[in-house]
């Protein structure tokens, strides 16, 4: 199989280092340091797939320094020894045809991060095949790990679907789930959907080449168009009940984050647990707490959000306990809401 694979983010790293690796290797590089670099053209995966080039965002800016800044993806594609191509976007012919003289057999996707438009879908002979780490068609867009932990979800998962001209609207050709953790966020948990997405993909190229799947019509009747997060929704309204609160702050980590004002800086809660409370002096108010590691707590509109972690902008982050030592005015103030 003539592959072509696109991806940007950490999520779609397992699934580019699955289709060109055996397993062996793999689990070396999941568990082993982050510097390992693979030798190039070693370890193919019985031929079966042949990757002839990678796909990614063009690199980024960040810093202070305003450095060049490579995608996950590109760093594991120079590491494979794999090409590496760039675009814009799609929408010039030349670019359309520098993809088609790859001569896919099939273009897999994850976390592309760009529309692919109906030139592109009908290039490779299997199709185009995307990773998308939802139930579909339950969560559809974006951000659909953010919304499961919104929603309180027992279960999160993944779909590998072709695509066709909606947004994740194509038929479903194999899905896995795993239970979401009280204690998972947005990244913890995309980490576990990362590597079932990989084997998922390695089951299911050789199955819908030869036949064995049958793609799966998706239903509308639950589906949940989720949109790009956004730096504002962070920001913390007291006024909602502790156990919504919480969930945004597993939901937002790691970005945005879930952050509220003191002394005139953005302090971020990274970590917090669901407390209840008869007697409260009102929402937003700060009080000393000694509960299993928490040191102060925030009302809110339903109980009172114990703190555990926190990070005041322009600081490293740090326990609450440790925070307060050094800010013993914070205990008594009142936090602003939304």
């Amino acid at each position: 199989m003539r592959v072509v694979f696109m991806g940007t983010p950490e999520f779609a790293v397992p699934c580019l280092q699955h289709l060109v690796l055996n397993q062996s290797t793999v689990r070396d590089i999941i568990g082993g340091t982050p510097d390992v670099v693979v030798p190039t053209g070693e370890h193919l995966i019985l031929n079966q797939h042949q990757v002839v080039a990678v796909y990614t965002q063009p690199d980024s800016t960040a810093g202070r320094g305003r450095s060049l800044t490579y995608s996950p993806v590109k760093q594991a594609a120079i590491h494979l020894g794999l090409p590496v191509v760039q675009p814009v976007n799609f929408k010039k012919a030349e670019t359309v045809a520098q993809l088609a003289a790859f001569q896919p057999d099939v273009i897999v996707v994850a976390a592309f991060g760009q529309i692919l438009p109906q030139a592109v879908l009908d290039i490779p002979k299997y199709k185009c095949i995307n990773v998308h780490p939802s139930l579909l068609p339950k969560y559809r867009g974006a951000s659909p790990v953010a919304a499961a932990i919104l929603a309180g979800d027992e279960f999160a998962g993944v779909s590998i679907m072709l695509m066709d001209a909606g947004l994740d609207t194509g038929p479903v050709l194999s899905q896995g789930q795993v239970a979401v953790s009280s204690q998972d966020t947005t990244g913890s948990l995309t980490e576990k959907l990362a590597l079932v997405s990989a084997q998922l993909l390695l089951e299911a190229i050789p199955r819908w080449t030869t036949g064995e799947l049958t793609p799966r019509p998706q239903g509308e009747a639950t589906t949940i168009y989720t949109a790009m997060l956004t730096k504002t929704q962070g920001e913390i309204d007291w006024r909602l009940p502790a156990a919504e609160i919480r969930r945004r702050v597993r939901a937002f980590q790691p970005w945005p984050g879930c952050y509220t004002h003191w002394l005139g800086k953005q302090l971020k809660i990274i970590e917090g647990v669901v407390l209840l409370t008869e007697n409260s002096p009102g929402v937003g108010h700060v009080v000393a707490m000694n509960h299993e590691g928490v040191a102060f707590g925030v009302t809110t509109g339903d109980g009172v959000l114990g703190v555990t972690q926190v990070q005041l902008e322009g600081k490293r982050a740090m326990s609450a306990a440790e925070f307060l030592r050094g800010q013993h005015q914070l205990v008594g103030a009142v936090l602003p809401s939304k």
